[in-house]
């Protein structure tokens, strides 16, 4: 990963952190939505450690392994979304940098797994 992307992927990253963080209050706690968000929000905190070039040394395996799925979850909603724009419009670019993003994030905590 070139630092160039390293940084693009960052930003979407705590993009999406801050605009999960701004709807979570919205949720009681303990809804399906709630928790969505609260185990994204841990995904890209995770994420941000990596891209960030610091060690994810104060996450045990559980929490990588568990971060995998809600990057999952993103790539598959963005993918649906994207279908709905033609391939040259900015919505659909929107969703692939957000889909690329995703996948470098989810291909660092699996090289993180694999230590």
């Amino acid at each position: 990963m070139t630092e160039e992307e390293r940084a693009d992927t960052l930003k979407v990253v705590t993009s999406v952190i801050t605009r999960c963080e701004r709807v979570q209050p919205k949720f009681v706690p303990g809804t399906s939505q709630h928790t969505l968000l609260k185990n994204r929000i841990q995904a890209m905190k995770i994420a941000e450690v990596l891209l960030a070039g610091r060690g994810a040394e104060s996450y045990s395996i559980q929490d990588l392994f568990a971060a995998l799925e809600p990057l999952a979850s993103v790539i598959r909603k963005c993918e649906k979304a994207r279908l709905k724009y033609e391939t040259d419009s900015g919505q659909y670019g929107r969703y692939g940098g957000t889909i690329r993003a995703m996948e470098l994030s989810g291909t660092l905590i699996e090289n993180e797994l694999l230590r």
